[in-house]
């Protein structure tokens, strides 16, 4: 495989703030991974996820199974190694090009 950029996000459980689905109520946080081509290109995607995380733009709270928690926001990311572009898998030769659009 090429060699790839393995960005790690890590959310804390905490109470949903007001604009959240429920505000007040407690969700579960997480870990989530994705993977990025190592190259130039590569990296000025992930510059470019960073400053979404720190606007808060990659995450969202969602209710699942009757529990709130942190989820994947509308920002695409490749969060597997296979599975082809249906399931989020890298590598994906138009994900580049995706991603950057809705950056």
């Amino acid at each position: 495989r090429d060699t790839a950029l393995q960005p790690l996000f890590k959310t804390s459980s905490s109470c949903s703030k007001v604009g959240d689905p429920r505000p007040g109520q407690p969700y579960k946080g997480g870990d989530f991974c994705a993977f990025l081509p190592d190259n130039r290109e590569g990296r000025k995607t992930a510059m470019l996820l960073k400053k979404a995380f720190e606007r808060g733009l990659t995450f969202q709270i969602k209710s699942c199974n009757g529990e709130e928690r942190v989820t994947w926001g509308l920002i695409p990311h490749k969060t597997s190694w296979d599975g082809g572009k249906a399931r989020n898998g890298y590598p994906d030769a138009q994900y580049l090009r995706e991603v950057g659009t809705v950056l």
